[in-house]
């Protein structure tokens, strides 16, 4: 890991812009940031407050470790909203209560081989609903052992240790890979940052905006190979404009 200040000077969304969502390779960003404050449209926490998504399938718990791990792999900055703000827990709470998170769409019979390539498939017996129900409750407990709070009580720089623990596999989960179920959140958290808000996160279109991304417009490829930026907002399926 690079010296903190070097770190520090890169902007997770200067990443994002320079590199494009889907091939950044940095996991873990510093700074985790789970405090409340005013979002890019001036709409302060009071206001988010007013409109709390109830989830569905987590655990009042498991709902604060996935707040709390969202804003931390995601945080607020200068450029823009926290995951939190832009309601990625929302996202992936929803998408639990879907076919692929029940393993549904997916050949889930064995052998499993842990160490088989990517391009094997997915290699785990565990459906994303057991992962996340399983990989919260052990890295909560593998918080409380260490530190004698839950996640979703540490200090910022607490939180991101220990997902630094988990990421790399010093964390040692007994009931599914650490690895794993920080892969699973990690991609999810993404997911919900830039998919398009109908799936409840990317509230208004702040990820599309990150990266100039002019969503669901009927055409716009003759803009693609100019070196200017794109001159109109993104727009949503549901006709929604940033």
């Amino acid at each position: 890991m690079k010296d903190s200040e070097s770190v520090k000077t890169r902007s997770r969304r200067q990443l994002f812009k320079g590199m494009g969502a889907a091939t950044l390779a940095v996991a873990v960003f510093p700074g985790c940031d789970t405090r409340q404050a005013t979002t890019t449209h001036g709409e302060t926490a009071d206001n988010l407050a007013q409109r709390i998504y109830e989830p569905r399938f987590f655990t009042g718990d498991e709902w604060a470790f996935v707040n709390a791990a969202s804003a931390c792999l995601i945080p607020k900055d200068a450029l823009g909203p926290s995951a939190v703000e832009v309601g990625v827990p929302e996202y992936i709470d929803r998408q639990m209560g879907t076919p692929w998170a029940a393993g549904a769409l997916w050949y889930m019979q064995g052998p499993f081989n842990a160490d088989a390539p990517a391009e094997l498939g997915f290699q785990s017996q565990l459906t994303p609903q057991q992962i996340y129900r399983l990989g919260i409750a052990a890295a909560d407990g593998f918080v409380q052992k260490a530190q004698g709070k839950s996640f979703a009580q540490l200090a910022a720089d607490k939180q991101d240790a220990a997902l630094h623990a988990i990421e790399s596999g010093q964390a040692v989960f007994e009931t599914v890979p650490a690895k794993l179920f920080f892969s699973m959140l990690l991609q999810n958290v993404r997911e919900g940052f830039f998919a398009d808000p109908v799936h409840g996160g990317n509230r208004g279109l702040a990820g599309w905006k990150l990266i100039g991304f002019p969503g669901a417009r009927a055409d716009f490829m003759d803009w693609v190979e100019r070196d200017v930026k794109y001159p109109l907002p993104p727009v949503a399926l549901n006709g929604q404009r940033g």
